[in-house]
């Protein structure tokens, strides 16, 4: 395999020292000069315990391998948030690519009261499993978000200030395996060509061969390096905008399961980061920012681009 090139970033100096010290501000340079060549991170130092997503795959992983009957009582519909089967999502969509829908299924919840979700009865952990899994990936991006204003030179704050009361998503993104998929169609995917939408995203992913690969435009696709432990991460494209493309939204996709590991199934789990729905995004100024776009209502950009991604509208 030909791997991506994406730097590992440790967060242990940034808890470990007071702010304004000369460690804080090189651990953020490291990250400025990462996410304006790849837009990837893998943090480590970041102190969640391989436990807890440890036992939300196992609580995700009875809930998928429910009977299809069962799983349909809880199907995401228009206001409510849950399952979504196969056939449902076209994630190329988002970027102009027309592809086969992409082989997984997906448990998803979100921060906004007005799309709740039905909790399956029948997998009783699973709700407190993924409170507390989403509240810890709360604070690592606000972290994060706090280390990308120290990289800019801004206040410490100067995202955080805004997701104080997050548009966070969170998917359980599970990938059958092809002995169940069956062989996949022409340009089919576990999930197709994109890049994501909102602030930051942050993955705990397993390793396999039917797995993420990010895009470089020197050399291509490649397969993205797995670090036990580590958790990678992404700039979407709200937060490229709001940079003012100084640093880039990484294009990626989840390769189709692979026909020589017939058996392979994989599990991500996915906490997509954004701010409050009503904050005006505006690019920095140049020389911070190099494309000055147009400023964009945070919740009304990201609805257009989810609405892209579903094969009914989202329905």
């Amino acid at each position: 395999m030909t791997y991506a090139r994406i730097p590992v970033i440790d967060l242990g100096p940034w808890h470990a020292d007071p702010v304004g010290t000369a460690d804080r501000q090189h651990l953020a340079d490291h990250v400025d000069r990462a996410l304006r060549t790849t837009g990837f991170l893998l943090v480590t130092g970041h102190g969640i315990a391989p436990g807890l997503p440890r036992r939300l795959r196992d609580a995700a992983s009875e809930f998928f391998h429910l009977p299809a009957t069962v799983k349909d009582a809880y199907a995401q519909r228009a206001g409510l948030r849950g399952w979504t089967g196969r056939d449902r999502v076209v994630t190329g969509r988002s970027e102009g690519t027309e592809t086969p829908p992409d082989l997984l299924e997906v448990w998803s919840c979100a921060a906004d009261p007005v799309t709740p979700t039905r909790w399956p009865a029948e997998v009783p952990a699973l709700r407190p499993l993924i409170a507390e899994y989403t509240d810890r990936m709360r604070g690592l991006a606000d972290t994060v978000l706090e280390v990308m204003a120290t990289a800019l030179h801004r206040p410490v704050d100067f995202f955080t200030r805004h997701t104080t009361d997050p548009n966070w998503d969170f998917t359980v993104n599970w990938y059958p395996a092809a002995e169940e998929t069956g062989p996949a169609a022409p340009g089919q995917f576990r999930i197709g060509p994109h890049t994501d939408f909102g602030l930051v995203t942050l993955l705990d992913r397993q390793a396999g061969r039917g797995g993420l690969q990010v895009h470089d435009d020197e050399r291509g696709w490649r397969d993205a390096p797995y670090v036990p432990g580590a958790i990678t991460l992404n700039i979407g494209d709200l937060m490229a905008r709001w940079s003012g493309d100084r640093w880039r939204s990484g294009r990626h996709r989840v390769l189709p399961p692979p026909a020589d590991a017939p058996q392979e199934e994989l599990t991500s789990l996915v906490y997509f980061h954004a701010c409050a729905p009503d904050t005006s995004i505006a690019s920095l100024p140049a020389p911070v920012g190099r494309t000055p776009y147009p400023a964009v209502r945070a919740g009304d950009y990201l609805q257009e681009k989810m609405r892209a991604i579903y094969a009914d509208g989202g329905a």
